[in-house]
């Protein structure tokens, strides 16, 4: 989705009318114009730039998402807080479950390793649409905050884990059940972005240079595993 609001939001100025639905520490806040916002409060500023990043490398691929925005406070995340239509794997249709799985090169590409939540509640639908609610996980740290390291390469083995590491269940329910063209067109989804907009997305939104480095290096190698796959069908 498009951001609405360029200007970043201060929730020091807004009431809180709502607590947490997630692991992290958060609310929902209401503007004087009776907007709602839902802001996680994280750790650290380097926390909430990775998470605003990932978001912006999700919508750079087409991925829905929940729409962010720039705060005030360099340690939170904001998003428009809309009413989903549903918030749990569990409640998909057919439909919503094909939707959700065109999107799993997005999740791998990024490693996000949390792309489904413990309990299955970062995807939901919108207007049904399907979206990623939370991409706290994703890029450089784990969804509880610690950094991922060399788990973060070069290469996309999240292409294989995802689909197959039953520890991540959902996940594991989600997309190990992907057909191999399926596999194909969500490679596909990945591969078409252009090197050049990876690394000005990640570095006008003040990424590093080896994050934007690894991210088309990521990105290579997806496009590499769609060329074998195209091969050998």
């Amino acid at each position: 989705m498009n951001n609405p609001i360029s200007q970043p939001i201060d929730t020091s100025l807004m009431t809180r009318v709502g607590g947490q639905l997630g692991s992290n520490f958060a609310g929902i806040f209401e503007d004087d114009n009776g907007q709602r916002y839902y802001v996680k409060e994280l750790e650290s500023p380097m926390l909430a730039k990775n998470e605003w990043i990932a978001a912006k490398l999700y919508q750079l691929a087409g991925a829905p998402t929940l729409t962010y925005i720039p705060t005030v406070e360099p340690n939170q995340i904001a998003t428009l807080w809309e009413k989903l239509d549903k918030q749990n794997l569990a409640q998909f249709s057919e439909d919503e479950r094909r939707q959700a799985q065109q999107w799993f090169a997005v999740h791998a590409w990024t490693a996000n390793w949390d792309a489904l939540g413990l309990h299955g509640d970062n995807q939901g639908v919108l207007n049904g649409q399907v979206l990623t609610i939370d991409i706290g996980g994703a890029l450089l740290f784990r969804a509880c905050g610690d950094p991922k390291d060399k788990a973060f390469s070069d290469d996309v083995n999240e292409i294989d884990t995802l689909r197959t590491q039953q520890d991540n269940r959902h996940a594991y329910e989600l997309f190990g059940s992907m057909s191999e063209l399926q596999l194909i067109d969500a490679l596909a989804r990945v591969s078409r972005i252009a090197d050049e907009a990876i690394i000005n997305t990640i570095l006008l939104n003040d990424g590093s240079e080896k994050l934007a480095i690894k991210m088309v290096n990521r990105k290579h190698f997806i496009t590499d595993k769609l060329v074998q796959m195209q091969h050998l069908c």
